[in-house]
């Protein structure tokens, strides 16, 4: 369903470091910035996969490639066989992104609100208002779906903007850290409406540091290391690789023991490559 081989994404530095001045970041060459370097995922349909990495490692990166807000500078990704580059408007309509930026309008109500996007997307009548039902019974957002936006807590608008992002029933559903700063009951809704996308055969690609939520909801785990993807598989397979009972332990003993180096090697790239293979046909790393 997603193919993504190699991506890779650059920014202009805004200055070059000094002659001489130690790389600290081995993504720095000159004046560009490598964010992501060399990332490959795949994904079947009904799938949950969860997106590890330290804060800047290149995850809210690739998730704004995926969702078309940004252009890869190397590498290709498709979905259902449309690219995601040239086939931008059509992968949009099989896409839900909810990021940490996801903007709200503070002065409608979220009924309202979620009547503007359905809008959007061509949505209306009765259709529109079925749909806007739904979700606000699959989320919680009942008790409050006529107040304003700017009257609900941080939790209340974090449903809402699940809501948004899930108007147009997409068929790939792009998380950035979607239980950030939320309170129990409201993660423990998030969490529980990932879980039923499984069974309705929608696929989901989530980021986040809590290695809990990683452990009951996903298929599949892709850790990236300073732009690069250093493990692809499951939740099992990751601790196994690494003799490891935890899941946390299994992430510290990858990231130490492969810090990413200047360039990936092509062993790594290879190892990775094979990796992905095996997760396609149900082997074992």
């Amino acid at each position: 369903m997603l193919e993504v081989n190699s991506i890779g994404k650059s920014f202009p530095l805004k200055r070059q470091k000094a002659p001489g001045t130690r790389e600290a970041d081995p993504r720095e060459q000159g004046t560009t910035f490598h964010a992501l370097r060399d990332v490959s995922i795949s994904l079947r349909k009904g799938a949950i996969l969860g997106l590890l990495g330290a804060n800047g490692a290149g995850k809210t990166t690739l998730m704004r490639i995926l969702a078309t807000s940004l252009k890869p500078t190397s590498g290709s990704a498709t979905l259902f066989g449309l690219d995601i580059v040239k086939d931008a408007e059509e992968v949009r309509k099989r896409i839900g992104f909810l990021s940490g930026g996801t903007g709200l309008y503070d002065r409608l109500s979220a009924r309202e609100l979620l009547e503007f996007y359905g809008s959007l997307y061509g949505l209306s009548g009765e259709g529109l208002r079925r749909r806007i039902d739904a979700l606000i019974e699959e989320l919680g957002i009942g008790g409050f779906d006529h107040r304003r936006i700017e009257t609900l807590s941080s939790g209340m608008k974090q449903r809402v903007s699940i809501a948004r992002s899930l108007i147009h029933s997409p068929e790939l559903i792009i998380f950035d850290e979607p239980t950030t700063g939320l309170d129990v009951p409201s993660a423990h809704i998030t969490l529980s409406y990932i879980e039923s996308c499984r069974s309705s055969g929608k696929s989901v690609i989530f980021s986040t540091h809590h290695m809990h939520e990683i452990e009951k909801l996903c298929d599949e785990v892709v850790l990236i290391q300073e732009g690069v993807s250093c493990f692809h598989g499951t939740v099992e397979q990751m601790k196994s690789s690494t003799n490891c009972v935890h899941l946390d332990d299994a992430y510290l003993a990858i990231t130490r023991g492969k810090g990413a180096s200047s360039s990936p090697s092509r062993g790594d790239v290879d190892t990775r490559r094979a990796g992905l293979k095996l997760v396609r046909e149900g082997g074992a790393l």
